[in-house]
């Protein structure tokens, strides 16, 4: 509970600071820089995975160890040969760009991107240990570190200086980060601070770590090319001004993640040190508590809906299409802080690559027949959702055989809810809307009712052993 509390805290930090940045920039800047602003943070997300699974592969080996068990001059070793390998990719990233970049915009973006991969790669090695080792107060203080210094950089840009530029924001995105990874490294300092007659290339090592990370990798690829698809293929099929606004709602769907998110931090390593016996048993709990709360969540897109369109008038199209996409965020919540963690948990990183291939494979489809064929920006952001749920659905009948627990009925049931919901908020206005979902969420109560008690009396005796 204490460093739940820590990942708690600074995912609120975190939280607070994204809907700040999410509704006070598109405010301020036009439509499209903000689009150009926007396609920064789509490039820069794919960064991650540049390091070839190498830091996924420490976290899931080393992951549920004490730090001060870890072979210092192993990591130390480990930390510089990535050092290495991200300023190649960097250089790389930076002549592919300036040979073939359609116009200075995109030259200016993907030069940042190539900056941004080096630092975002080699902090995640040390964040990584430190999440993996269970500091999650070190980690907690970097997180907030990052989006305070982000946040107060935007804001001096927007309301001080009057700058209503993308490329600037950028580099406050930059800043922020450079500064967290000064940050990690003094955490981790004796990791990456030691004698160079004790640096060796642990190519071995490397490989063990790639070997297992890169499975986890491409299932993490393949999870971002899930959303990614599809609004690539709305940035092609429309322009850059509507992939802004289509971001935007995606953005705001997406805040509610960041607090689940901070959960799944603390809940890995733990269940690691969890005997396998009680995982059936510990993901009934969770899952009944989880869900209860995601789908009561829900309610919020209503007033949300509301203040968006008076805040943004320019947005205001964008929002009608935000009863499509809203939904997202209960499927990537149970997906990310209770699926992926117990088949991360129970080394079946082959599971999730597998399910998200299938459905990048379904993406594709899906994204050639609603923006080539239809030409349908209803049809394509509806298949956000879809393709999600679908994601989700397809896990959790996998991992379900694994634990040996029945939840089709469940599954079923949160379907039906998502369905009337997106429904009920694309036909009717918004209070009569509210008004009847808050009915359907009652009867769900109702429904479940002695499950969702058992829980929360489960987690209640849990925490206060």
């Amino acid at each position: 509970m204490k460093n739940f509390s820590y990942s708690l805290i600074s995912n609120l930090v975190s939280m607070f600071i994204s809907t700040i940045v999410i509704l006070i920039v598109p405010k301020f800047i036009g439509i499209e820089e903000y689009g150009y602003w926007q396609l920064y943070l789509f490039y820069s997300s794919y960064v991650g995975f540049l390091h070839l699974g190498w830091n996924d592969g420490v976290y899931l080996r080393y992951g549920g160890k004490e730090y001060k068990d870890l072979d210092k001059n192993l990591f130390f070793s480990q930390f510089w040969m990535l050092v290495i390998l991200q300023v190649i990719v960097g250089i790389t990233i930076l002549v592919i760009a300036t040979l073939f970049a359609a116009d200075l915009d995109k030259l200016f973006i993907f030069k940042m991107i190539a900056i941004c991969t080096i630092i975002v790669n080699v902090r995640y090695m040390l964040i990584y240990i430190l999440q993996g080792t269970n500091r999650i107060k070190e980690y907690a203080k970097i997180t907030m570190i990052e989006k305070v210094l982000y946040c107060c950089l935007i804001l001096l840009l927007l309301f001080l200086l009057g700058i209503r530029q993308y490329n600037l924001l950028v580099l406050a995105d930059i800043i922020g980060k450079t500064a967290s990874l000064l940050f990690t490294i003094y955490y981790c300092r004796d990791i990456v601070f030691r004698r160079m007659s004790e640096f060796y290339f642990g190519i071995g090592e490397m490989w063990k770590n790639i070997s297992v990370g890169i499975k986890l990798m491409f299932a993490n690829i393949a999870s971002i090319l899930i959303l990614g698809i599809v609004r690539f293929g709305i940035e092609r099929t429309w322009d850059v001004s509507t992939f802004g606004k289509i971001s935007l709602i995606i953005s705001i769907s997406n805040l509610i993640m960041i607090f689940i998110n901070a959960v799944g931090i603390v809940m890995f390593p733990m269940l690691r040190r969890i005997n396998e016996q009680e995982l059936p048993r510990i993901y009934t709990i969770l899952r009944a508590f989880l869900m209860s709360i995601l789908l009561g969540i829900l309610i919020i897109f209503y007033p949300l809906k509301i203040t968006l369109s008076i805040w943004l008038p320019q947005y205001v199209e964008s929002f009608l299409y935000m009863a499509l996409i809203f939904p997202m965020c209960l499927y990537e919540g149970k997906m990310s802080l209770l699926i992926n963690t117990y088949l991360k948990s129970l080394r079946k990183e082959r599971v999730i690559l597998n399910v998200n291939i299938i459905t990048v494979v379904l993406s594709i489809i899906l994204t050639i027949v609603c923006t080539s064929v239809f030409k349908s920006l209803t049809l394509s952001i509806l298949s956000i959702v879809l393709l999600l749920a679908f994601r989700c659905v397809l896990a959790e009948v996998f991992l379900s055989k694994i634990l040996n627990i029945a939840v089709k009925k469940d599954i079923l049931l949160e379907i039906i809810i998502t369905f009337l919901f997106i429904i009920i908020s694309w036909y009717v206005n918004s209070m009569s809307a509210a008004l009847i979902y808050l009915v359907v969420y009652g009867l769900y109560l109702l429904i479940k009712k002695k499950e969702i008690v058992s829980s929360f009396k489960q987690i209640k005796q849990f925490v206060s052993r």
